[in-house]
């Protein structure tokens, strides 16, 4: 990418935010300021046990509706946009339709299994989307909010029979399914080596497999259900109507959930609140038996006074539970949902949107130094204290290209502009969209992006596969099998239109797993970067400089960011005179009490600290 170029230039403070103290007397859970989070994503993450893998049948209800002719589990290793023999036999021309339909295998075990590679990367703490039971690859069309997909478990079949003897309206009739049992293995293994763990709720909506809406479909008024969903007509042949209803924004498959002055009506919402005990105090074995908090989807979707009834009885289960939002907005319509009666942070798009536009966009769209201190600034007073600690500061999830095709592909618009983006970051409606694997000049940059992210106020939270190199499009493309070492991958070589393009090699990147490593031990080494204070002392919008110090206690760092491609020769004002070290690279620098001269390496940091 084209950037400005200085050959040397003696930098001097544009811009000193205001001060943001360290924070104290808040209602985010302290644990949650200091989490380390990994994203994943079940199906695709690993396949544990092939034994429980998805059939034919189990795709029933899920999108697309019709059924395909010819089916198989789909290769782990196999090139993301080449149609298998089956997808072929289907002939088919729509390409999400065969994504749609894949099934890699994905299971709790597998999840399980790779604990100890989570650990050792650093993580403390687990986001998944959702686990519960659900005909998709997604499951945000849930079947149920109160069973595990029996796909993620080891015994499907015999788990479905158990749950056929339940009556969903009765939380006494519920049985702990084999699937439910290891989700609570999963969660004492995770706490066990003092990893937190939250479920994704779906709230909003449910699938068109529920077993409240397939009652109503089969009912119609008489279904116990009839008032949970929001029903436009009933079938009515004396009055000439048909079964009609409202999906989230229009999707058939996703049948929304009715709401009144309370928010959700009182059926889901005493279901809601039924499975919320079940998951955060299963068996009555208490909170250390259970997850550690949610994560909820699209919950501007849902009324306040649902939430903040919620949040209560959540509390009351667990005083230490976190919860975020969803809320992919300006950062004003957010500031309702964080005023400690409902959430304690969200899901931080608005830091992945100001990093984009100051990191990696082309010139003519890329913000200056002193627009990103502001910006940044504007994010962190934006709540009440502790929340901007406890949000989930991203680069990548589950709804966007992954970063590092973000970056392949930086200048094809703004990813603030989250409506337009959405649509022309996917490679199956754009064909300008370039889905090929970043050069390593460009993952410098991830890097780069990374040791911000490590060292900034907020929860770092990585998407799974984002620290091996993985890429890729907009959903479905950001959800491909991860990537393992132990595991075979055919070159990528097929494009979403079936042309070839240049092989790319999918394999592990160790160099960008270990720089992730590394900038994880310096956060968790450094009380300062989890909770400390923060002070902008270097905003430089010629030399593309930007400084900061975390402070807590006797805890200084100071972290200096070249966004530039030429390395910079600068001096740092007024540190206080010693040798400072540099925990990215190891070299020393001193500090006469006036100036620190150091050297910055092009797109790259330095975290300093002073040594005695």
């Amino acid at each position: 990418m084209n950037r400005l170029s200085t050959i040397l230039i003696l930098c001097t403070p544009l811009l000193l935010s205001a001060q943001l103290p360290a924070p104290s007397g808040e209602f985010v859970p302290t644990w949650a300021k200091e989490a380390i989070w990994y994203q994943i994503f079940p199906e695709r993450f690993r396949n544990g046990d092939p034994g429980n893998d998805p059939t034919l049948s189990s795709l029933k209800g899920a999108d697309p509706q019709e059924m395909p002719k010819a089916w198989e589990i789909s290769p782990w290793g196999s090139d993301w946009y080449k149609l298998q023999p089956w997808e072929l036999q289907n002939g088919e021309p729509e390409m999400w339709k065969h994504l749609l339909r894949r099934r890699y295998g994905g299971d709790l075990q597998g999840i399980i299994d790779k604990l100890d590679y989570l650990q050792n990367l650093g993580v403390t703490a687990l986001y998944l989307n959702p686990v519960f039971e659900s005909p998709s690859l997604h499951k945000y069309d849930g079947a149920t909010y109160h069973h595990i997909d029996p796909h993620f478990g080891p015994d499907p079949e015999g788990d479905r029979a158990r749950m056929a003897t339940e009556d969903p309206l009765d939380p006494t009739t519920w049985v702990w399914t084999q699937a439910d049992e290891l989700a609570l293995e999963l969660i004492r293994q995770c706490h066990a080596r003092g990893i937190r763990i939250i479920f994704d709720g779906v709230f909003n909506h449910m699938g068109l497999s529920s077993f409240a809406f397939q009652d109503v479909l089969t009912h119609q008024q008489r279904s116990p259900y009839k008032d949970w969903f929001i029903i436009n007509s009933w079938d009515d042949p004396t009055a000439g109507t048909r079964f009609s209803y409202q999906g989230w924004f229009g999707v058939l498959s996703l049948p929304e959930l009715a709401e009144d002055d309370q928010g959700i009506v009182a059926g889901p919402r005493e279901y809601i609140f039924a499975a919320t005990d079940r998951w955060m105090n299963p068996k009555g074995l208490g909170p250390a038996a259970g997850i550690d908090g949610w994560r909820l989807d699209v919950a501007f979707c849902i009324g306040h006074p649902f939430w903040k009834t919620w949040r209560r009885h959540v509390r009351e289960l667990n005083p230490e539970a976190y919860l975020t939002a969803e809320i992919v907005d300006r950062p004003e319509v957010v500031i309702p949902y964080m005023q400690g009666d409902e959430f304690d942070g969200e899901m931080n798009y608005n830091f992945a949107f100001t990093c984009a536009e100051f990191f990696l966009y082309p010139p003519d769209m890329r913000i200056q130094a002193d627009e990103f201190d502001r910006r940044l600034r504007e994010l962190r007073d934006l709540y009440p204290p502790g929340v901007a600690y406890a949000s989930m500061n991203l680069f990548g999830s589950h709804d966007v290209n992954r970063i590092a095709s973000c970056i392949v592909n930086a200048g094809i618009g703004s990813w603030r502009d989250w409506g337009t983006y959405f649509s022309i970051s996917k490679a199956l409606e754009n064909p300008d969209y370039s889905p090929r694997k970043p050069t390593k000049r460009e993952l410098r940059l991830l890097q780069l992006m990374t040791i911000f992210q490590m060292t900034y106020v907020g929860a770092p939270m990585i998407y799974y596969g984002d620290e091996v190199g993985m890429w890729g499009a907009n959903d479905p493309d950001c959800r491909k099998p991860m990537i393992w070492e132990d595991l075979a991958y055919e070159d990528e070589v097929t494009n979403p239109d079936q042309s070839r393009r240049p092989a790319d090699v999918v394999e592990v990147d160790r160099e960008l797993f270990r720089h992730l490593q590394k900038m994880i031990a310096i956060r968790k080494a450094h009380p300062a970067l989890q909770t400390g204070s923060y002070r902008t002392i270097l905003a430089d919008t010629i030399a593309d400089v930007f400084a900061f110090e975390r402070k807590k206690g006797a805890d200084q760092v100071f972290v200096v960011l070249n966004n530039q491609d030429d390395q910079q020769r600068l001096d740092l004002p007024n540190l206080p005179p010693g040798r400072y070290v540099d925990l990215v690279s190891g070299l020393t620098f001193v500090s006469d009490g006036q100036r620190l001269p150091i050297t910055v390496p092009s797109q790259w940091g330095c975290v300093l600290v002073r040594k005695p």
